[in-house]
């Protein structure tokens, strides 16, 4: 009797721990194992275009002497995305903006990024993609601007207004940081250009929709006022 009876107690419990086991199996090998492929690839992609995007930097540079170019504008994808030769026909510029940088990227990479160039002005944009912690480097990235680049001029962009699931409720704390930027750039006695205010549409709290893609990146009219913030600050500097 007492082989029976513990095949009785046991054998229901058994089962499930056997089912459960099955289907994590199965959570594992059809839900995670394939995420940590796609992020492994993704990881990998960005790696290359990072890599692809400095060697390109390298390249340009030794195509311009010093000071030649009259704007380069360094960032993240909001700048990459950014058709300069489009917007600023009458200046000299070079795009520096790598899409998914953040603060500490682009403080590793500033010596291709312009220190080889010295351009007559830098517009830097940064900040969207890591916004919790972008304060951290961000007075940083001031200082190495202004102790190799000190012939150039530094225009300070604040982080755009943004909208949807994702981006929108971003924008307060993009507001907080835009007010410390501000008071950043006025230390070091550089230009601050408010983008936010123009982009930011009061009636629904985010980003007019006109001006975005997916309420983080920006359409042709989005870089319109964009362009139009930025040109009389260059005008004044450039004197053309």
């Amino acid at each position: 009797m007492k082989p029976a009876i513990f095949k009785k107690r046991y054998l229901i419990p058994m089962c499930a721990v056997i089912l459960a086991l099955i289907a994590l199996a199965v959570w594992y090998f059809s839900v995670v194992l394939p995420q940590k492929r796609f992020d492994q690839q993704n990881k990998e992609a960005y790696e290359a275009h990072y890599n692809s995007r400095l060697e390109q930097f390298a390249r340009e540079n030794e195509a311009y002497d010093d000071y030649e170019v009259d704007v380069a504008f360094i960032g993240d994808s909001l700048t990459e995305g950014y058709d300069l030769a489009t917007f600023y026909p009458q200046y000299v510029t070079t795009n520096r903006g790598i899409g998914g940088d953040k603060t500490y990227g682009l403080l590793e990479r500033l010596q291709v990024s312009v220190y080889d160039l010295k351009p007559k002005v830098v517009v830097m944009l940064i900040g969207a993609n890591n916004m919790n912690t972008m304060l951290k480097d961000y007075e940083c990235l001031l200082q190495e601007l202004k102790q190799n680049l000190p012939e150039s001029k530094i225009v300070i962009l604040s982080l755009t207004a943004m909208g949807g699931e994702h981006w929108g409720p971003k924008n307060q704390l993009a507001a907080y940081n835009n007010v410390y930027i501000k008071l950043l750039a006025q230390k070091y006695e550089y230009e601050f250009v408010d983008i936010f205010s123009v982009l930011f549409d009061v009636s629904t709290g985010e980003i007019y929709k006109d001006y975005t893609v997916d309420g983080g990146h920006l359409t042709s009219t989005g870089y319109t006022k964009l362009t139009e913030q930025i040109t009389p600050v260059l005008k004044e500097l450039l004197g053309k």
